[in-house]
């Protein structure tokens, strides 16, 4: 199935595939419902996971931006509806954040920050890690 321990956390769990380069989300394994943030249970239904790799396709919902003081350049912050179904909260690189629309098509990346890996996201076509 994978080479991360199943002794770990879901949050261990799902790290540790990001340091593998791999983007993974969980799901049902009676319903195939997919779930993210990393759970133990499936929500209301209390089923078992399963981890399977995420198309990395996605829908920005909503954007937002902080705006720092100068020089600092602003945050941007989105939600984006994965291909799969679930909603995660990231960031999308590569443009002004301030300029990121409702409705673009993303791809995801991993990228290692302060010593860990995130998913970003980068618009969908534009190519490089």
């Amino acid at each position: 199935m994978n080479e991360v321990s199943a002794g770990t956390g879901p949050d261990l769990q799902f790290q540790a595939f990001l340091a593998q380069g791999r983007f993974m989300i969980q799901r049902g394994t009676k319903t195939g419902q997919y779930v993210f943030f990393p759970r133990a249970v499936a929500p209301g239904t209390g089923e078992d996971l399963e981890w399977v790799e995420a198309s990395g396709h996605g829908t920005v919902y909503s954007a937002t931006s902080i705006r720092k003081r100068p020089p600092e350049p602003a945050v941007g912050i989105v939600l984006v509806d994965l291909k799969e179904g679930p909603r995660m909260m990231s960031r999308v690189e590569g443009m002004d954040p301030t300029e990121v629309p409702i409705g673009l098509e993303v791809e995801a990346r991993i990228i290692a920050q302060d010593d860990e890996h995130l998913v970003v996201f980068v618009p969908a076509g534009e190519t490089g890690q």
